[in-house]
């Protein structure tokens, strides 16, 4: 008798005993990412091969060893989608979206692929929720990014979070930072592990992600990219800093930060939590603002995040009512300067859903922006006449202090 057939090493079947903490997970990112104007799209499970090796890098591991790669009826290579940025970053130029307001906002949720070994909440399949901010390099963006992150984790219930972050710079600092580091590594090459060796000149930041012993004693006295950052680096960076202060999101940089895919520049983040144990991340991203030029596309700028749902499950207290269906927007802030921020920290801890302004506008463009939106009320912060409160349903505006916009827009909310 012929073996009971078992579903594949490192997949799962969700059971219906699973179906209420995964609608959780899906709620909660509607009602946080929607009610942010983040938009939901879906791209294919499968795509030409070009397309993550070119985006995420030929030198990944995800490339080199993780992918589902196969040949179709026509002798075309095929993958099974690793991770979802290089997918709706393709979508974004194939379908026009940079004719639409920028940041074009969207977020995700689905399967995504990669050969790897089994683990306590990683997967071979695995689920992940996601956004990406494609068209706009200003700080506010990246800001907005992470709240958005810790506002989805902290909903779920998600204990023992702690936020890394860090930067890689641009792509012109990290080649000059580059070569520091791999002079420091072939002059320590006898302590470095095989893998490491080889990859000197292919990919030599992944050295800091080493868990050979000899590697991470050599890597305790690499040069550190965070020091050798550009002034304009060094200042997008600190103009993030001070967005997640005025957000009042705790975080510890870590200088050594990296993540396995070639894309990133500048901001670079990543959740975890200590309910995990030694797999402890629960979701992370960064700025990509050269992706959109290694596929091919004209230059684009944008940043991302995922989180895997099997992990916030594990590590989060999933409470079936949580989120809602509601996307509408309750304030839209025109600014993207620090007390903008913090206004729209202080809405959204309040339970208002609330967009930023994050292209840089005209007051004009802003206000008309804010109408695309749906905003019933949008808060102009200006240097010389204060804040303006303008109902957009009335089309009545006032003056009033910005420590009054929250509880004037609650009030407006229930009448």
């Amino acid at each position: 008798m012929s073996e009971k057939p078992q579903a594949p090493r490192g997949t799962y079947d969700v059971l219906p005993d699973d179906d209420a903490g995964r609608r959780a997970v899906e709620a909660a990112a509607r009602s946080i990412l929607g009610g942010s104007g983040y938009r939901r799209i879906e791209t294919p499970i499968f795509e030409h091969t070009e397309l993550f090796a070119r985006g995420v890098g030929a030198s990944t591991d995800i490339v080199q060893k993780e992918m589902y790669t196969f040949k179709d009826a026509g002798d075309r290579s095929l993958t099974l989608r690793p991770e979802g940025t290089a997918p709706v970053m393709r979508a974004y130029h194939e379908h026009g979206m940079k004719k639409d307001p920028q940041p074009v906002k969207l977020w995700y949720l689905g399967p995504y692929f990669r050969q790897e070994k089994p683990q306590a909440g990683r997967f071979r399949q695995f689920w992940q929720v996601g956004i990406e901010a494609i068209g706009s390099d200003e700080p506010a963006v990246d800001a907005e990014a992470i709240v958005l992150l810790h506002a989805l984790i902290t909903e779920l219930g998600v204990t023992g979070v702690r936020l890394r972050l860090g930067s890689l710079g641009t792509p012109e600092t990290r080649a000059d930072y580059r070569d520091k580091l791999v002079a420091h590594l072939r002059a320590n090459e006898s302590q470095l592990s095989e893998e490491v060796r080889a990859r000197i000149d292919l990919n030599p930041l992944r050295a800091f992600d080493a868990d050979h012993p000899g590697t991470r004693e050599v890597m305790k006295t690499a040069p550190l990219l965070i020091d050798h950052l550009s002034a304009e680096d060094a200042e997008h960076f600190a103009e993030v800093r001070a967005r997640l202060d005025a957000a009042e999101i705790g975080y510890e940089i870590d200088p050594t930060l990296v993540r396995g895919i070639d894309y990133y520049t500048r901001t670079l983040f990543e959740f975890t939590s200590d309910a995990l144990g030694a797999q402890s991340g629960v979701g992370g991203g960064g700025r990509y603002d050269g992706l959109a030029e290694a596929l091919g596309f004209p230059a684009t700028p944008g940043i991302g995040w995922a989180a895997g749902i099997e992990r916030l499950l594990l590590a989060g207290e999933h409470r079936p009512g949580v989120g809602g269906s509601g996307s509408v927007c309750d304030l839209y802030v025109a600014g993207t300067g620090v007390a903008a921020f913090t206004l729209a920290a202080e809405a959204r801890r309040a339970g208002l859903n609330v967009q930023l302004e994050l292209a840089g506008r005209s007051r004009k463009g802003q206000l008309k922006q804010a109408d695309r939106s749906g905003a019933r009320y949008v808060a102009i912060l200006t240097d010389d006449e204060g804040t303006i409160l303008k109902d957009m349903d009335g089309g009545e505006q006032e003056a009033i202090e910005t420590e009054a916009v929250v509880a004037r827009v609650l009030r407006g909310r229930h009448i």
